[in-house]
């Protein structure tokens, strides 16, 4: 006789098993978090996107103040006036004092210790309204007393650096964002219909997108944003600029889907499905797509840094955005002459929000790409 049990199966045909019903987005998943790479590029990533989202809340001071021109940054100290150890954060402001320089005569800049201005969270500052709509006056970190401070230093008009960088990351990565989502909508679709129906098709497709990729993009770029007049509105200029990088970065894309439309195009599954008298939309987005979108969703990981660096050096040329509006590659203009960078270095700090982004955004694409297709 056959004995039956209601135990339960042993551990690890249970993990076996749930693993057997896992789904494809749960996978991907799972094996993203064992990558630390792909993990700190997604924390890096997400908390660049709420810096840029919240810009008024996390920047100290309004980045339009001004104070001090070419003032250094303020060092945060645990030491008060007698050097004894203290709990709370403090800076000390920088002060002429009655000393004189033995070669300048210049009075010489030192620390104000006898007016220390406290650091701490959640602090009131400096008004302003969160999304245009919502007012309010607290700030994520700064002085307690509401005096400005300045980590990264001052630039020559005297504004904070580290507020303008914070509110920079907005269009900076606003424009990334937009012209990575047009690239990849057209180029996609562009690639997919070239690759499936193939023939003539395909082939006066691909002469029209060798002749795009054909293009010098850098003095092409120069040319075409050179045409907007300098009294055109900021948002103009803009908009003018992603149409300009989106029409020139859209063929690579649909070149990369075209090679992934073709091998997919030739599977048994979609043959089988042509052969049933499935038209060519339910094939291409039913069947196609879903195996193209994993290439897809690495390449725009991958894509947006090219963008953020094309926009900074662009707008360090003077060919990207405009004042009032803020970016890193306008906040690098300052940094044109070796003079300026030698006296004042800390002006080059948004390069270091270039910097993690890049690495942010490529360190998650990576992640994926080994998360996707393992093998």
């Amino acid at each position: 006789m056959l004995a039956f049990s209601n135990s339960p199966p042993p551990p690890d045909e249970t993990i076996k098993h749930k693993r057997g019903n896992e789904s494809y987005s749960a996978l991907v998943w799972r094996r993203l978090k064992r990558s630390w790479t792909g993990m700190s590029g997604l924390v890096l990533v997400i908390l660049l996107l709420l810096m840029a989202i919240f810009a008024e809340f996390v920047a100290p001071l309004d980045p339009k103040a001004t104070d001090t021109g070419f003032a250094p940054p303020q060092v945060i100290s645990f030491h008060d006036k007698g050097g004894n150890l203290v709990f709370q954060p403090r800076v000390y402001a920088l002060v002429e004092t009655s000393d004189l320089d033995p070669v300048t005569f210049q009075p010489i800049v030192g620390p104000d210790y006898d007016n220390p201005r406290l650091l701490g969270l959640f602090v009131k500052g400096d008004p302003y309204y969160l999304f245009g709509l919502i007012p309010g006056d607290r700030h994520l970190f700064g002085t307690t007393d509401g005096g400005p401070v300045h980590f990264l230093g001052t630039d020559k008009f005297g504004r904070d650096v580290l507020s303008r960088a914070i509110y920079g990351s907005r269009i900076s990565l606003m424009i990334a964002l937009t012209v990575v989502a047009i690239v990849t909508i057209v180029g996609t679709t562009v690639g997919m219909i070239s690759g499936y129906f193939g023939g003539a098709t395909d082939a006066w497709i691909q002469r029209f997108v060798e002749v795009v990729l054909a293009f010098p993009q850098l003095p092409l770029y120069l040319a075409l944003t050179s045409l907007i007049p300098v009294t055109a509105p900021t948002n103009v200029f803009l908009a003018f600029v992603i149409v300009v990088m989106s029409a020139l970065g859209w063929a690579q894309m649909s070149r990369e889907v075209r090679g992934k439309t073709l091998a997919l195009a030739r599977i048994e599954y979609v043959r089988a499905a042509m052969a049933v008298g499935a038209t060519d939309r339910r094939i291409i987005l039913q069947h196609i797509f879903p195996n193209v979108m994993s290439h897809v969703i690495v390449a725009v990981t991958l894509a947006i840094p090219s963008v953020v660096l094309l926009e900074s050096f662009l707008g360090f040329l003077g060919f990207a955005v405009k004042p009032p509006l803020i970016s890193w590659g306008l906040m690098l203009q300052d940094t044109s002459t070796y003079s300026v960078i030698g006296s004042y270095p800390w002006i080059l700090s948004p390069v270091a929000f270039v910097l993690v982004t890049v690495f942010a955004f490529n360190a998650l694409g990576d992640g994926l790409r080994d998360a996707i297709d393992p093998y």
